[in-house]
């Protein structure tokens, strides 16, 4: 997993509430368990005009042109503007592995459901929840102002617009010190390898019999 690191990225805005991880990403598409090559399919039936299958080369699909995702403006977005109770429906972790393989790097809302709020810590994506007045005034910047960027950085907590207006945001900092280490469940337990290790040789050494092979 990628630490992370303050950065300035370009806002795109999805201005729907109750957004569910099948329309994050469609149920065909949940066949893999690799973690990279989703990103073509994220927000899959709302960006393309026909039915998505995995394996398909989405460069030939037809695209809707009304949805935000696919207006000349936002391409290269690396922050997703959203509205309350984003990722809810079923606890697929392929839904932040596509925002993530997509290009984003952090989410900005006022709520997200519970599962996916914890599997994107655990993937490399920073889900920021802000007061609902300052998303509303972010949803107005960036409609009025094609190219609106913003600057995070997980350390201080702080998103910064720019207008200069510093917004701070409240991360459990477990889960702060592992996004900014770049440490997932398997990172985590490695950090602890050469305990693992001792531990081993020591239970092979006393308890023999638990490694020898049957005949």
């Amino acid at each position: 997993m990628r630490a992370f690191t303050p950065f300035d990225g370009l806002v795109a805005p999805l201005d729907r509430a109750n957004v569910d991880t099948d329309a994050i990403i469609p149920k065909q598409f949940l066949k893999s368990i690799k973690r990279a090559g989703f990103g073509p399919n994220a927000f899959d039936e709302w960006r393309y005009l026909d039915r998505g299958e995995p394996g398909q080369d989405c460069s030939r699909r037809p695209t809707n042109a009304d949805f935000v995702l696919n207006q000349p403006r936002y391409q290269g977005a690396s922050i997703l503007l959203t509205r309350d109770n984003f990722g809810c429906g079923s606890s697929r972790e392929h839904a932040p592995w596509a925002l993530e393989d997509y290009g984003f790097r952090a989410l900005v809302g006022t709520s997200f459901a519970d599962i996916f709020y914890n599997n994107s810590f655990k993937n490399g994506l920073l889900p920021i929840r802000l007061p609902t007045a300052a998303v509303d005034e972010l949803f107005a910047l960036v409609a009025a102002t094609p190219g609106y960027r913003l600057k995070i950085d997980l350390a201080a907590q702080t998103v910064t617009r720019p207008d200069g207006t510093v917004l701070s945001f409240d991360v459990d900092p477990f889960r702060k010190e592992c996004l900014l280490n770049g440490w997932d469940d398997i990172g985590l337990t490695l950090r602890h390898a050469e305990e693992i290790r001792t531990f081993e040789a020591k239970r092979r050494s006393e308890q023999p019999w638990l490694f020898s092979e049957v005949a």
